[in-house]
């Protein structure tokens, strides 16, 4: 094992979190730290004796539990010296890379410092129960447990061992000292400048001192809201210090192994600055920005350096001037780029991800302070080969963007039509073999851009780059065109009938057999009901139904535009179109608030309901008995529908029936009774006098009445058909709650035989791997436990429209300069302008609205539909032309637009909007 040289004199950066101390010395000349005698067993940084005189037992340091010199650390030992102090004992196991000698201050003395103040522990029950929202509560709180840890006398033989390790190093040397918790620099949280560094520091007493500070430092306001959002308990986390000799660096600054913008794996990215790091952290100069793709440099931006921050001798920082004909010369050569690369490659590949890097130059050696791995990079689906890859996220096509859990993941896989590979908690699609040829890649850029333009742009950035997607020769004839003629069925309502008896009998069947399934028998019956599954799904009758409205609805778009200008004409012809199972069921909730309304006890009663058992409490008011049937009656045809409801691990409506209390709340203020069947009549009326309207205008034309005609069966054909586009999903929502509640089942059976320790565990687990559980009564808590982890970490991330194998993320642009300065652009999915206060709910149980508000959310599958039906417009981050939430949009009218990229950070709740639906474009009003 290769072992780097004492270093005299250590200053960096410690990205985020950097403190210097000013008013402590420090001598410039320290010299070389003497070198270690020979023969110390692991752990003892005393003077390699062992001696019973060092309170060791048979030739092992008692100071182990203490004080363990940074060589002797590895990334196993994360619990006892923390995430930092892994990573650098790591470093210096990696041949050709130069860490800074030091030792660390293990989690043990931190929980015997712990441990000599009681009164913490009634703190840190009260910091649990905060809200991270109350920020003076959490920064009161937090304070009074930083002053109570930094008050505590560090006991006499732990600061002997830290002197001890220091006189090993050299006592006068200027020191950094630094928190290295155990939840720090994870691969699911870098928790990057939420603990203290102090730099600089000089003496035994003050490096006690702030490594009294450091362990305080845990419980800062920042890191505790950190842990309190990414749901990290404050007691699991313990508090380790580094100590380190400081170097003077020539040139600091930060190596990513991938773009940090991009997420290319293949793409590293060097900044670098003069002096110490803390200039280039701080925000003080621009840095020097390389980026090198197989050991070239693709790109640079030499910036001009007026300023760096350098080490006072007698300790402390300040700025400077760089001397002006230096300014915009590189901080690094060409060659220097790409051998700190090199040695950034050489570290991604032992910590098997890449990493953020902070390093030194000095006299052309580069040293390394410190590697954390890069947690904003989205994952990468795996791939058995070495080819390129273009992934589309399957989330933005189902309104649902969440991460999901892995029996949820597992369920999609098994149940649909197309190979799906996960990656951070959501599916992907591999559309490689879809764009590889000239015919093949027409046809699916325009059915993608037909549902969503910032697909098919993000795709056409990628296949621009001619080397990533070889094209290939087309195979042979290619078949009709996508969104080309109407399938070939007929114009008839009884098909659509049909269909849906087929489904409801199916349902009916797997209801009935699924009834004495239990053990092993269960998942092998599911899996024979995952194929029946989707044999109904591929059903031709259903595709050609569903394809029949959808290209009925894009040829009247199409021809409606060319022969009168009419834009978007389709979303007023299907206006209150008949048979569509998600636009009844917000208006069967109108309903429910009609029988509701006139009794104010039951109303009074549910204003106050937290608890979902309060259906039972209803029967002893006036008029609860009605209420709690309606309600009920509601649930049993809508109850296994919720948010994110392609997930079967979350709560369905029939579990958590006080999602829809606020709705129906909103709906009995909102809305006088007949409310849903006035709707419907409204929309049927429109419909008609759209119809006529048009097919006058188009008589009047050149060859009218061949174009009237040809309408007229078209819009025919759009009304009987478009409304069944919302039953096959619905069909898969009731199926996924038989499935769910039969699993749930089996799930507490296994708690009730302590295989399992919460009915929610088996969430965690994909489908076979519960399975293998059922089967062997056996399972795998430390899984489960990494499992949810990974999860949190999940939630975090925003999934991307295109990802490519090389880890390259994008969102693709909207192309328009026909919109006002300003204004967010988006889709248009549903015609008509309207004004109004935005209202950004993210929870629909969170809903408050008003009549005239406009939604604006991130994404909305069919469980918001109750909410369409009190707003007058709609505007959401994702979506498409035929996705769900435009489908129903059109089908009340409401004007909408979609696809508007952060729209939920970029309109804030209660300002005043206008949506044009049919031009895609949101202005925010004075």
């Amino acid at each position: 094992m290769k072992k780097p040289r004492p270093l005299p004199l250590l200053t960096y950066s410690a990205q985020g979190g950097l403190r210097q101390d000013p008013g402590l010395a420090a001598e410039s000349a320290a010299g070389p730290a003497p070198t270690r005698k020979t023969g110390a067993r692991r752990g003892c940084v005393v003077d390699g004796n062992c001696g019973t005189e060092h309170g060791c037992r048979g030739g092992v340091a008692m100071t182990e539990r203490y004080v363990w010199d940074l060589q002797e650390v590895d990334e196993t030992q994360g619990a006892v010296v923390g995430g930092k102090a892994a990573h650098l004992g790591a470093l210096t196991r990696i041949e050709g890379i130069r860490v800074p000698a030091g030792f660390c201050v293990t989690t043990d003395a931190f929980r015997r410092i712990m441990a000599e103040a009681p009164s913490i522990d009634d703190r840190l029950d009260e910091l649990s129960r905060l809200n991270p929202g109350d920020r003076e509560a959490v920064r009161t709180l937090s304070a009074e447990i930083r002053r109570s840890i930094e008050g505590i006398a560090i006991p006499g033989d732990l600061a002997a061992a830290i002197t001890r390790a220091l006189a090993q190093l050299g006592e006068q040397a200027a020191y950094a000292v630094r928190s290295s918790a155990t939840a720090e620099d994870l691969p699911t949280a870098s928790f990057a400048g939420q603990q203290d560094t102090y730099l600089n520091i000089v003496g035994p007493a003050a490096v006690l001192q702030h490594v009294s500070r450091c362990w305080a430092s845990l419980f800062t306001e920042r890191a505790v809201t950190y842990r309190q959002r990414n749901g990290i308990d404050h007691r699991t986390v313990h508090m380790a210090v580094v100590v380190q000799q400081m170097v003077l660096p020539d040139v600091a600054g930060i190596l990513f192994t991938a773009d940090p913008v991009t997420g290319n794996r293949k793409v590293a990215t060097v900044d670098a600055s003069f002096g110490l790091g803390e200039a280039l952290v701080s925000g003080l100069v621009n840095p020097d920005v390389f980026k090198v793709r197989d050991g070239e440099i693709i790109t640079r931006a030499i910036a001009a350096k007026q300023r760096a921050v350098q080490a006072l001798p007698a300790g402390g920082t300040r700025e400077v001037v760089v001397d002006p004909q230096r300014q915009e010369q590189p901080a690094l050569t060409d060659t220097q780029v790409v051998r700190l690369v090199q040695l950034g490659r050489r570290i991604e590949a032992q910590f098997g991800r890449p990493q953020d890097i902070e390093w030194c130059l000095v006299d052309d050696d580069f040293q390394i302070v410190q590697s954390r791995p890069i947690t904003t990079l989205f994952p990468i689906p795996a791939a058995h080969d070495r080819e390129n890859h273009v992934y589309l996220s399957v989330g933005h096509q189902q309104m649902m963007t969440d991460a999901m859990k892995p029996l949820g993941l597992s369920v999609w896989q098994l149940t649909a039509m197309a190979p799906m590979q996960e990656a951070g908690g959501r599916l992907f699609v591999d559309s490689t073999r879809h764009v590889a040829t000239p015919a093949g890649r027409a046809g699916f850029l325009e059915l993608v851009g037909r549902s969503d333009p910032l697909t098919r742009d993000a795709l056409e950035i990628v296949l621009d780059r001619d080397d990533f997607v070889p094209t290939l020769p087309d195979a042979g004839p290619s078949g009709p065109p996508v969104g080309g003629a109407p399938a070939p069925i007929e114009t008839d309502p009884a098909i659509v009938t049909e269909l849906i008896e087929r489904s409801q009998a199916s349902i009916a069947a797997l209801r009935r057999d699924i009834r004495t399934k239990t053990g092993p028998a269960l998942f092998d019956f599911l899996l024979e009901a995952f194929q029946e599954h989707k044999r109904v799904l591929a059903d031709p009758l259903s595709m050609q139904a569903i394809m029949a409205g959808m290209e009925a609805n894009w040829w009247l778009n199409d021809q409606l535009w060319e022969w009168l200008g009419e834009k978007n004409a389709a979303d007023t012809l299907t206006l209150s179109a008949p048979g569509n199972i998600t636009s009844e069921m917000g208006l069967a909730l109108l309903d429910v608030a009609d029988v509701i309304r006139p009794h104010p006890q039951v109303v009074a009663f549910l204003r106050g309901v937290e608890d979902d058992s309060f259906l039972d409490e209803l029967p002893k008011l006036a008029g609860g008995t009605e209420a709690r049937d309606a309600i009920e009656g509601y649930l049993d045809r809508y109850g296994m529908r919720c948010v994110g409801e392609i997930d079967i691990t979350r709560p369905r409506w029939s579990e958590r029936p006080t999602t829809l209390v606020p709705v129906i709340l909103d709906n009995v203020r909102n809305f006088e009774a007949g409310a849903a069947r006035r709707r419907f009549e409204q929309g049927q009326k429109k419909a008609q006098q759209k119809a006529q309207e048009v097919l006058v205008r188009l008589r009047a034309l050149p060859d009218g009445e061949r174009k009237a005609d040809e309408t007229e069966r078209m819009i025919d054909r759009v009304r009987t058909f478009v409304g069944y586009r919302e039953y096959p999903k619905y069909g898969i929502v009731s199926r996924y709650f038989v499935y769910k509640q039969a699993l749930l089942a089996e799930a507490e059976r296994l708690v009730q035989a302590g295989v399992l320790a919460a009915q929610e565990d088996a969430f965690y687990l994909t489908f076979q791997e519960l399975h293998d559980v059922v089967r062997a009564k056996q399972a795998d808590g430390e899984l489960i436990r990494q499992r949810k982890e990974a999860f949190r970490s999940y939630q975090a991330l925003t999934p991307p429209r295109v990802l490519t194998s090389d880890g390259e993320a994008i969102t693709g642009a909207y192309r328009r300069d026909d919109v006002p300065t300003g204004a967010l652009i988006g889709l248009p999915v549903s015609a008509g302008t309207v004004e109004g206060r935005a209202r950004v709910i993210l929870d629909m149980a969170q809903a408050d609205l008003e009549p005239g508000d406009i939604l604006v959310t991130a994404h909305t599958d069919p469980s918001w539909t109750p909410l369409f039906v009190a707003v007058a417009g709609l505007v959401t981050e994702v979506g498409g032309l035929m996705t769900h939430g435009a489908v129903i949009a059109r089908e009340y009218g409401l004007p909408a637009v979609v696809s508007v990229v952060d729209a939920t950070r970029l309109i804030p709740d209660g300002q005043r909007i206008r949506v044009h639906g049919s031009d895609g474009y949101v202005e925010l009003l004075p």
